[in-house]
């Protein structure tokens, strides 16, 4: 009788310590446990710890808690802009009610991931390629927001969503660069434009002042020497007014032969006209004086002068003690005098007057 009795309390033990094995549950800090009843839900939800269900009529569902980072499948589209482009995107999202997530969707992951594929898809056709490239704030926001309006029903809070990468085509790759670099190119024309119009403005006003100081100008020649002398060279650079190579120019095209009279040879200079109306008359804004002091300069560095000569000797004789200028008396010219030959001898007083003997 006794041996039965330690039996049946041994079967018995056995039996509690299987049904509290299998009725026990553990739920972690980042879970939360639905119970379900005979296929009806109970109204609390299991917090973290140990829990207890009963087996065979209670069924534990455990629902993660902690924020999920879902990689989007990269989504190819067509932008409002007619561009292709290839998408991809990740989604964060966590479960804010664990009842919701289990009875209102089959699977919330999957539901998660479909879900945002589909707005991927609408956010590139709705957008053009610039938005894109350079406004991913916005189309983030509105991708949050068109995946969070039908995820809030089941349980499930979007915390983020970031659009990784835009794929583009190569030639639209090569076209965007070529782009970028018209832009750069036309950004750089416009500050070198500035750069010259501020130093045309700056040289216009050393212009002035060296106007009205002519020393300052030989003081810049002279220091613009020094600055080439100084990168041990041999070659020494001596700037010609533009003016003074035009005289030359003209003077070489028209040289002025001795004994002819300037209005011969100009047409607008008279015989009784000065030096200086002669000079202004062969180049235009070039005064007397500046003709000598070039005269001055390229004698001495061995240039010949032939337009310079002629003008000199085209000026005015100088008045003689009486008050009138010299001039040599013009020898009259016979007309009908035949050549004389180099072979022949001169001819006598007598035969050229026709009574020799």
């Amino acid at each position: 009788m006794v041996a039965v009795l330690l039996t049946a309390i041994v079967v018995i033990l056995c039996c509690a310590a299987v049904y509290g094995i299998s009725a026990a549950r553990v739920i972690k800090q980042y879970e939360r446990g639905v119970v379900f009843r005979f296929g009806r839900l109970r109204e609390a939800e299991r917090l973290p710890g140990f829990t207890t269900v009963i087996p065979g009529v209670d069924r534990l569902h455990k629902v993660n808690l902690q924020i999920v980072t879902m990689p989007v499948p990269a989504q190819e589209g067509i932008t409002r802009d007619n561009v292709t482009v290839r998408v991809d995107a990740v989604v964060y999202f966590k479960v804010v009610n664990a009842a919701d997530a289990v009875i209102a969707v089959e699977d919330y992951r999957f539901a998660v991931s479909q879900m945002a594929q589909t707005s991927l898809r609408s956010i590139i056709g709705k957008s053009d390629l610039d938005d894109l490239l350079s406004n991913r704030e916005k189309l983030n926001q509105g991708l949050e927001l068109m995946i969070d309006s039908p995820a809030i029903g089941w349980g499930v809070q979007i915390d983020r969503v970031e659009i990784k990468d835009v794929s583009l085509p190569e030639t639209m790759k090569r076209s965007m660069a070529r782009q970028a670099e018209a832009a750069r190119e036309r950004r750089a024309r416009v500050i070198n434009a500035d750069a010259e119009l501020q130093a045309s403005k700056k040289l216009a006003q050393a212009a002035e002042v060296m106007s009205e100081h002519p020393a300052a100008l030989q003081l810049r020649l002279l220091q613009t020497v020094a600055e080439v002398a100084s990168e041990k060279n041999s070659t020494l650079v001596l700037p010609f007014p533009v003016e003074l190579l035009r005289f030359l120019e003209r003077a070489q095209r028209y040289p002025q032969m001795p004994g002819v009279e300037p209005e011969a040879e100009t047409g607008t200079a008279k015989s009784g006209t000065s030096a200086t109306e002669a000079v202004e008359a062969a180049v235009p804004g070039l005064s007397a004086e500046e003709v000598e002091a070039a005269k001055l300069d390229l004698t001495t560095l061995g240039i010949p002068l032939p337009g310079l000569e002629a003008l000199e000797r085209s000026r005015p004789a100088e008045p003689g003690p009486s008050g009138e200028a010299e001039t040599e008396p013009d020898l009259p010219v016979p007309e009908d005098e035949p050549p004389v030959r180099e072979d022949e001898p001169p001819l006598g007083p007598d035969e050229g007057s026709g009574t020799g003997k």
